[in-house]
């Protein structure tokens, strides 16, 4: 039996990409970039900062790390409750001490629990971006336009007024979207967003309100990902991030700027026995002089800035 021929026949059938949500443009082809100071490497430090409901509904599909035990599950949600109230302390040290510049993402339920929390990372080093309203609030296939129209407007509205600035960025509890996720954040005045981990550097995104931009955090070298759902141990966890300063380093060398994305879960690695060993990477990755640690937000404009300049005649001559 033979299948229908319809069904290899896309409306937008081409050479790269089945749709117009971006351009296909292969990593190694592009102009080559340097970052500040001529810079190769940017540090990139994304500290997920979450508040996980104790009866999570899971609707419309469940968010990766949330309770998994019988209500109420007190084993797992005074754990993440440890990484507020311990684990991002260690973590504020060890930027400090090593340089670091963190971006965090943050539930805006977070910031209606720990008020004195977000006020304090508010006021240090660093940007914050959106993260949905909590890790029970999925954006994904299933929720209705108009439902994730008002959740996106109503997290930023309360994650704004809480930190006293504009959110420019945005990252999906789980990475999730729905098809509508990109256009709604346009739409409600983001600049860019963090769930799309297909390249190394920022790329334009298309939606109906306009350009965002797309700012690729990896999930491979994830704290979590590595060590709650691989079972690596937090030393393997470290050296599979040094591995790739390695490589990024020696690629940079030769093909332009690149990012190396780190993103850390306080109640993950913010624990006494896993914390020396983000400040062995830390204290790596610092050391090495072709670094440049950054925010999301500064990496972006930056990027953005030689991209226009690149472009411009004065540019190309």
């Amino acid at each position: 039996m033979t299948a229908d021929a319809q069904l290899l026949n896309y409306p937008m059938r081409r050479y790269g990409m089945d749709h117009d949500r971006y351009t296909w443009d292969m990593l190694t082809n592009r102009s080559p970039i340097r970052w500040p100071g001529d810079k190769r490497l940017a540090l990139w430090v994304q500290v997920n900062a979450q508040f996980f409901p104790l009866n999570p509904t899971g609707k419309p599909v469940a968010i990766p790390g949330n309770m998994t035990m019988p209500y109420p599950d007190l084993r797992h949600y005074t754990l993440r409750d440890y990484g507020h109230r311990v684990g991002i302390y260690r973590f504020l040290k060890a930027f400090e001490q090593y340089g670091v510049v963190p971006t965090y993402a943050i539930n805006a339920r977070l910031a209606q629990h720990y008020p004195g929390l977000v006020a304090e990372l508010a006021d240090g080093a660093g940007e914050i971006i959106g993260h949905s309203w909590s890790m029970d609030t999925a954006h994904a296939g299933g929720l209705m336009e108009e439902d994730e129209r008002q959740l996106i407007a109503r997290s930023l509205d309360v994650l704004g007024q809480s930190v006293g600035k504009p959110i420019r960025g945005w990252l999906s509890p789980g990475k999730l979207q729905s098809q509508n996720t990109p256009d709604l954040l346009a739409e409600a005045g983001i600049e860019y967003f963090c769930d799309w981990v297909n390249d190394e550097l920022p790329y334009r995104f298309n939606t109906r309100g306009g350009s965002l931009w797309s700012m690729p955090l990896s999930t491979e070298i994830e704290d979590r990902f590595l060590i709650m759902d691989n079972l690596h141990s937090a030393e393997s966890w470290a050296q599979q991030v040094m591995d790739a300063c390695d490589y990024l380093s020696q690629e940079s060398a030769h093909q332009g700027g690149r990012i190396l994305a780190l993103t850390l879960h306080p109640w993950v690695l913010g624990q006494p026995h896993r914390i020396s060993q983000l400040e062995r990477v830390l204290e790596y990755v610092s050391s090495q002089t072709h670094v440049w640690s950054a925010s999301a937000g500064e990496i972006l404009a930056d990027f953005v800035a030689q991209e226009n300049d690149i472009a411009s005649p004065r540019g190309t001559t």
